[in-house]
């Protein structure tokens, strides 16, 4: 559905993007992560149709995006900063959307009015954040696009409030084949939700795969081990991270998953636990070994 092929971006002499590939496929939620400044915005933007490549291109459905307003059309984006007129009323922000949008559904726009319960006819600019934020997907779901791309969508949402956004955009996946690209900082609500996470690092794409998968390649363990073993276990060069506390190591591990219980148990434990990662914890390790300073982060 949506395909970034090798795009380099530079802003004056700084290289934003370097050659950088995303694949979305069609009816998936595909979480975007990274550290701050390592280009998900622009990302975004190119996707948009808001940034021109230096070189490779976007499509969405095979076509080029750049320019290109049928396309446009079927995209919608809300960011931390969406933009509405200044002077408009709910209700009036809606008619525009449906003057842009020829997809859009007054009967859905009622719908969902229902349930986020705020009166249409409110100045957007009075509301709170969080108000903002739920007439932002309000009217954006209401235009029925295939493809949403969310930039730090949440921000201002009460933990109710957010997990009745999500179940909106999770039905609108499931009945309607809805694309959505999301990029935020907060990992566990990605982990709940997505299908294909990438994690990009310094305008590079270092890992995109299913979210099983890549919770899958790494893996915890808690040993309780002589000195000599620990010793061993550390010059392994798939060892992410090794840390003492007492008598017991903690041990992050790149591999798969048998291969690497295997190897736990050649060097005689007395204790072998495996534990479970959270994508955040991937999310350190994988930086981590790319030169990020982890090693006084305990989980």
């Amino acid at each position: 559905m949506i395909q970034v092929s090798s795009v380099t971006k530079y802003f004056d002499n700084f290289k934003v993007l370097d050659d950088f590939s995303l694949n979305v496929k069609k009816g998936t939620i595909y979480g975007l992560i990274g550290p701050n400044g390592a280009g998900k915005t622009t990302v975004i933007n190119h996707i948009n149709g808001v940034l021109k490549p230096e070189c490779g291109d976007i499509y969405i459905d095979g076509i080029r995006v750049y320019e290109n307003e049928q396309i446009k059309e079927r995209v919608l984006n809300i960011s931390d900063d969406w933009f509405y007129y200044s002077t408009y009323t709910i209700k009036q922000m809606a008619r525009f959307y449906a003057d842009i949008y020829k997809n859009f559904s007054f009967e859905r726009y009622k719908a969902i009015g229902e349930i986020f319960k705020i009166d249409e006819k409110r100045q957007i600019r009075k509301l709170s954040k969080g108000m903002k934020k739920q007439v932002a997907f309000w009217l954006t779901l209401s235009a029925m696009p295939d493809v949403l791309i969310l930039d730090e969508p949440l921000d201002g949402l009460d933990p109710v409030m957010r997990k009745q956004v999500l179940n909106l955009v999770i039905a609108d996946v499931t009945d309607r084949d809805l694309t959505v690209l999301v990029s935020s900082h907060n990992l566990r609500e990605l982990e709940d939700i997505c299908d294909w996470v990438g994690i990009i690092h310094k305008g590079k794409m270092i890992a995109q795969k299913p979210l099983d998968d890549l919770k899958g390649s790494v893996h915890k363990y808690q040993l309780v081990l002589d000195e000599e073993a620990a010793q061993k276990l550390s010059d392994s060069g798939d060892v992410l991270h090794m840390s003492r506390t007492g008598s017991v190591y903690s041990v992050i591990i790149r591999g798969d998953a048998q291969l690497t219980y295997d190897r736990m148990k050649e060097i005689s434990p007395v204790l072998c636990e495996r534990i479970s990662l959270t994508l955040e914890e991937v999310f350190i390790y994988e930086l981590g070994g790319l030169g990020y300073d982890f090693k006084n982060i305990i989980f």
